[in-house]
């Protein structure tokens, strides 16, 4: 095997990627046209007195940011069990119910506190999954379908471990988490963002999980003969999708500084599903780039943001993305692929043949 090959399966198709960065680059490009000041850094003084920095770009990465790393997940349990996971909502609302029960039974929130916390509600959130990972991998229900239990009964077990109540966390350690630390201008969820894809880069660069993780999804009985287990495969995409899911839900609580169970991630499932499909990735399972779901979950935000820009009214906005994410997702349609990908080699071979008639 060559070593580009090699690479190839390694990393994916690098044509993988073309479609989200020409819609990022659309919406750039119509933005600069828009209102070339769309794009412009400040620097402003948030509700604490600390210097942080402003702007729609600013806005537009730190807004995505639980959306990025529950994508990163989602890209994961689609490459391996060719099917998506539409729980997350829930099981992050799940996550945040443990994160707060923890910071609740101490008379104040400490750093080691707030470290059980993330431990604790980590924990909760794998064997959660683990739960969805168990009805995919060992019964064979098809993932959506094994999904929508928790889907369903999510947020009434939230419910029940917090109650009816709308617990606040005041505290500026918890404040530091959801915007800024203070001193540091760049909001701090985006650093959670980064630290999760150094995580799973370290991951795929010392193990060999994301070639067991694309064949499982390519060929699972292959996968079989050639000694990689796809039942612990899949489980382990649970369990990563479920660290995942924790870390945006910690960020959701500590944005707001509560916890509403009925909020808390709501509807994130559906985006997260729509930046792997955008990214690229085959929602069939197989080859995958986390990188081009993470770009998938900033260009829903920023045609989300553009659209506000454009005073288009709230409730008008998902009619406009839905439109917009129709044309995204047909122009990375097999079809299409196959079709345009036909045509260059139409294209390539009548100026071939050209040539060698000029030669002649």
């Amino acid at each position: 095997m060559s070593k580009k090959q090699k690479n190839g399966s390694r990393t994916g198709s690098p044509g993988q990627l073309m479609i989200p960065l020409v819609a990022l680059g659309i919406l750039i490009l119509f933005n600069l046209f828009r209102d070339p000041s769309f794009f412009a850094i400040g620097i402003a003084v948030n509700n604490s007195g600390n210097s942080v920095l402003s702007g729609n770009l600013i806005s537009i990465i730190d807004s995505a940011s639980a959306l990025a790393i529950i994508s990163m997940g989602m890209t994961l349990v689609t490459a391996a069990c060719g099917g998506q996971d539409i729980s997350v909502g829930a099981v992050g609302a799940i996550a945040g119910s443990f994160f707060v029960k923890v910071l609740n039974r101490g008379s104040s929130i400490t750093i080691g506190s707030v470290i059980l916390g993330i431990i604790v509600c980590c924990l909760g959130t794998i064997l959660f999954m683990l739960f969805n990972g168990t009805l995919v991998s060992v019964f064979r229900i098809q993932p959506m379908i094994a999904t929508l239990i928790l889907f369903s009964c999510g947020r009434s077990i939230a419910y029940w471990i917090n109650g009816s109540a709308t617990p606040q966390l005041i505290s500026p350690i918890i404040s530091a988490m959801g915007m800024t630390i203070p001193g540091i201008p760049i909001p701090t969820p985006i650093f959670a963002v980064i630290l999760m894809g150094v995580l799973l880069y370290l991951v795929f660069k010392f193990t060999n999980l994301r070639l067991y993780t694309q064949s499982v999804g390519i060929n699972e009985g292959a996968a079989r003969l050639n000694g990689v287990n796809p039942v612990m495969i899949k489980l382990l995409s649970f369990v990563l999708l479920g660290v995942c899911v924790s870390v945006a839900a910690v960020i959701g609580v500590c944005r707001l500084g509560q916890l509403n169970h009925k909020t808390l991630l709501i509807d994130i499932e559906m985006d997260a599903i729509l930046a792997v499909a955008i990214g690229g990735n085959n929602l069939g399972g197989g080859k995958f780039r986390i990188i081009g779901s993470v770009l998938g979950a900033y260009i829903i935000q920023m045609l989300t943001t553009t659209l506000y820009a454009m005073n288009v009214a709230p409730v008008n906005v998902k009619a406009y993305k839905a439109i917009v994410i129709i044309i995204i997702v047909v122009a990375g349609s097999p079809v299409i692929k196959a079709k345009i990908s036909s045509l260059i080699t139409r294209l390539k071979s009548r100026n071939e043949s050209v040539a060698e008639k000029e030669v002649a």
